[in-house]
């Protein structure tokens, strides 16, 4: 059984990882906007976020930033253009130890004044000279003379046999540089498993390409090499992908140097690798991953500065293989437009190239969508991610949430009900029953009175003197229909978010708070058209001309005529009426205002009056002509009239809401 430890919060304990619901607090305002839950998460993706304990989620626009500023040190900060210098380096201190030792024994021999010994030694000194001085300039052909060389020095002798073992490992290892330590053995024995790893991959890779099943081969090389490549690869195309890009990097490596230094290179690898049927084995399996991933960038030279000590072949082939990852983890970023994408990201790879802060960012990136399917917040439908009920309550949720955070204490304060009465509204807290009231019984204080008075033991014998009720506020019933304008200047002037939020949050408000109550929606553009909780958080601004405030009262008055109680309309709208419907069914539509557009809508504005509907306005970015309408259409109606800005609209409309609700109860 796991073990638990609990301590009192000191402010200093980290809290719960970053959830699903944290996700769409995130995502509100973007689903809002756009309406769509995976443009949604493609921007959120793009920018990051914050989780609940204040810790950055970097985004994938940041971490691209970060990726090419850590590709561009590694070809600033690092010179490739001489990897053997350090070798011809060390030849040469092994060369002038091989002469020291020449000298040495020529010195002896003239010590021991053995005439005979003098004249041999001189001759084998003569020639030993000659040949170091005749061997050839360039690196390889050194390395191929001096195998067959007959060393005077022992210690000289040994160090170039160390020299040529960590050569020819660095050279075979060079292609593999993630398979280094497994490639390092020089033995015969080694080599010869080197070999025959490659002898079975490029055959795998062959009937692969002939269309043949690789699977039992695969088994079986994992088998048998598997300790040959780190990361335990679990199929044949992430083993595949892998090699490619370790050996793309050394082709890349060796584009980047000059034809003399790519020269020098492929005669050093032939010095060292002809005798072993590497260097064939090494050619077959370049060229059967070129054919299977041809877009590895295998021949993409690199703009190194060369400002760092020259790397040798070893080092610089673990740069070139940072620069190829980083290469091939920009491409999965910039091409990611959903969470999902990003879970073929070798996060402990981007660790290594970027930080774990960065791989711990990619970590809670990939695993958003899949969260909010987890929740029920989301599910994939015709291979798009879309809003469940539970998603669509959790929105308006958060809008509600997000709008009365802003409202000052004492304004939530005034919104609760003084008067105690009967209704279905619980208040949370209890009174003494009382004939007439609902029973709605208060179990536990109810039994906890009982024992009180009757003292501990069973079975416990209730009174009616015990029982206590929860208090109810008293209700009233609400017919409210948010009138939302779609019009394109909603969008141009930057009203669109609020406008859309503050309905939503109408929404939550009312089907969570006062079941009761009746909500319709409506949104209005060149025409009007009911709308659907559904459908709210998806609705878009309407790509054409048009404030038809007549044909929206309309609806909103059929939608009320059916209801009782209270009706109110509650209008967001930045415009003056433009357009109206005909008796056809058509619009006009005319900007500025033609009279006949005014004149319906103010009789319409009547019929709502007639039919004792308040229309409520709460207007965002006044004209002086829009003012003068909005104040008539008030003096008409009687309601009232609000102007507002995108970042106060929410405190006018749910506070007036919830005023009026506390007022109907104090009259009721």
């Amino acid at each position: 059984m796991p073990r638990f430890s609990y301590s009192r919060w000191d402010g200093t304990q980290v809290g719960f990882e970053y959830g699903a619901g944290d996700a769409f607090r995130e995502l509100t305002d973007e689903l809002l906007y756009h309406g769509d839950l995976n443009q949604a998460l493609q921007r959120l993706l793009q920018r990051g976020f914050r989780d609940r304990n204040g810790r950055e989620v970097t985004g994938l626009r940041s971490l691209l930033e970060q990726l090419r500023r850590r590709r561009a040190e590694l070809l600033q900060d690092h010179d490739v253009s001489q990897p053997f210098a350090d070798v011809s380096r060390r030849l040469q201190e092994i060369l002038d130890q091989e002469r020291a030792g020449i000298d040495d024994l020529v010195r002896r021999a003239e010590d021991s004044g053995d005439a005979a010994r003098r004249e041999v030694t001189d001759r084998v000194a003569t020639e030993r000279r000659m040949q170091l001085d005749l061997l050839p300039g360039d690196l390889a052909g050194r390395l191929r003379e001096l195998q067959s060389y007959d060393w005077t020095n022992p210690e000289a002798a040994r160090s170039f046999e160390e020299l040529v073992e960590q050569l020819r490992s660095e050279v075979l290892a060079s292609h593999f540089e993630r398979m280094r330590d497994s490639l390092s053995g020089v033995s015969p024995a080694a080599l010869q498993r080197n070999r025959e790893m490659l002898d079975a991959l490029n055959r795998m890779l062959e009937e692969r390409a002939a269309g043949r099943d690789t699977e039992a081969m695969f088994e079986e090389l994992m088998e048998r090499y598997g300790d040959m490549f780190p990361g335990n690869p679990a199929s044949l195309d992430e083993l595949l992908a892998d090699l490619a890009g370790q050996m793309a990097a050394m082709s890349q490596l060796l584009a980047s140097m000059s034809p003399e230094q790519r020269a020098e290179l492929q005669a050093l690898s032939d010095a060292l690798l002809e005798d072993m049927d590497l260097r064939w084995q090494m050619e077959r399996l370049e060229a059967n991953l070129r054919g299977a991933f041809p877009k590895m960038g295998w021949d993409r030279s690199r703009p190194f500065a060369g400002q760092g000590d020259p790397l040798g072949l070893g080092p610089a082939a673990d740069v070139m293989n940072q620069v190829g990852d980083l290469d091939r983890l920009e491409e999965v970023l910039s091409g990611a437009n959903n969470p999902a994408t990003l879970a073929e990201v070798d996060t402990e790879r981007a660790a290594e190239l970027l930080g774990g802060a960065a791989a711990g960012s990619l970590k809670q990136l990939a695993r958003l969508s899949r969260e909010l399917q987890d929740a029920g917040l989301a599910e994939h439908r015709e291979g798009r991610l879309e809003l469940t009920p539970r998603g669509l309550r959790a929105v308006g949720r958060n809008a509600l949430e997000d709008l009365f955070s802003r409202l000052a204490k004492d304004r939530l304060g005034g919104h609760a009900v003084d008067a105690l009465g009967s209704g279905h509204e619980r208040t949370h807290e209890t009174k003494a029953y009382e004939w007439g009231d609902p029973f709605n019984l208060s179990i536990g204080r109810t039994v906890r009175n009982a024992v009180a008075r009757g003292g501990a033991g069973t079975p416990v014998r209730l009174l009616p003197e015990d029982f206590e009720v929860e208090a109810t506020e008293t209700s009233t019933r609400t017919s409210t229909v948010v009138l939302l304008d779609l019009s394109l200047s909603m969008e141009f002037r930057g009203n669109f978010l609020a406008a859309k939020k503050v309905a939503m949050a109408m929404h939550a408000l009312i089907s969570s708070r006062y079941p009761t109550d009746y909500l319709g929606l409506v949104g209005f553009g060149e025409r009007a058209r009911e709308l659907t909780p559904a459908q709210l958080p998806e609705v878009s601004w309407d790509y054409s001309y048009g404030t038809n405030m007549h044909h929206a009262l309309l609806l909103a008055r059929r939608l009320l005529a059916r209801r009782r109680g209270t009706k109110q309309v509650f209008m967001i709208t930045d415009g003056e009426p433009t357009a109206h419907l005909l008796p056809d069914g058509e619009v006009l539509f005319n900007y500025p205002p033609v009279r006949e557009t005014v004149d319906r809508t103010v009789a319409e504005v009547m019929r709502c009056t007639r039919e004792g509907i308040t229309i409520n306005t709460f207007v965002l970015d006044a004209t002086p002509d829009l003012r003068r309408f909005v104040e008539r259409l008030s003096e008409i109606n009687r309601g009232r009239v609000f102007f507002s800005t995108p970042e106060t609209l929410g405190d006018y409309v749910l506070v007036d809401f919830l005023d009026q609700k506390r007022a109907r109860r104090r009259s009721a």
